[in-house]
């Protein structure tokens, strides 16, 4: 299987913003992880859907909008308006999360759901069915560069295990701490899509690291 990287610009030079997201696209990303923080639900505030809508012309890249931010049922339809491809909300700021995950989905957009590290995978038993990606979340969310946690990686075994018994069709996400050695522990529990924010703009070549990160994912080494 081919993991997908998601540089997330949550570590970008955000003075060159564009150029950054550029460069990650020549280096074969994916998804662009959009971290939107609200300074609420997590202690950190970054962008909105202006930022969002100023790059969409941009790039082919899949934008992949993680709302950390509380009611973020109030905004889905700004960041869908704006060019966001995959919008992922987290069960612990909605109370409806049904209704929440079925709002985006009428966008026409595809419909993410984040845990956080200290939230069972079973509390989205109900609507693993109708989703398109799972973001486990291998740090606390708020702030890049954190150290990740390993003993996530059961939650992302236990939910590729279901996925294929149930036969559902959702993609598994990892975000926090991953880099060229974290990267192979998620991809070998079953995660498809690693974020991944500082290992990739704090590198040398931030277009290179992009295919370094896939190799070390694969179990081909970091070279």
């Amino acid at each position: 299987m081919k993991q997908k990287i998601a540089p997330s610009i949550l570590s970008a030079d955000f003075a060159r913003l564009a150029a950054q997201v550029a460069e990650v696209e020549a280096g074969g990303a994916e998804y662009l992880h959009i971290d939107v923080m609200d300074g609420h639900f997590v202690p950190n505030i970054t962008i909105g859907p202006l930022v969002v809508a100023a790059l969409r012309p941009h790039s082919q890249m899949v934008f992949d909008t993680h709302l950390m931010i509380e009611h973020p049922e109030r905004y889905v339809a700004d960041f869908a308006k704006a060019g966001s491809d995959l919008i992922t909300v987290h069960q612990e700021a909605c109370v409806h999360l049904h209704r929440t995950i079925g709002q985006i989905k009428d966008l026409g957009v595809k419909a993410g759901v984040a845990i956080n590290p200290a939230t069972p995978w079973e509390t989205l038993r109900y609507v693993l069915p109708m989703v398109d990606l799972v973001l486990v979340m291998t740090v606390n969310p708020g702030f890049g560069g954190q150290k990740f946690i390993p003993t996530m990686m059961s939650k992302v075994e236990q939910l590729a295990t279901l996925r294929h018994e149930q036969g559902w069709s959702y993609e598994i996400q990892v975000d926090g701490g991953i880099n060229r050695t974290t990267a192979a522990m998620a991809a070998e529990a079953g995660a498809d899509v690693l974020v991944a924010g500082a290992a990739v703009f704090g590198a040398p070549s931030v277009r290179e690291e992009v295919g370094i990160l896939r190799r070390c994912a694969r179990g081909d080494g970091d070279i």
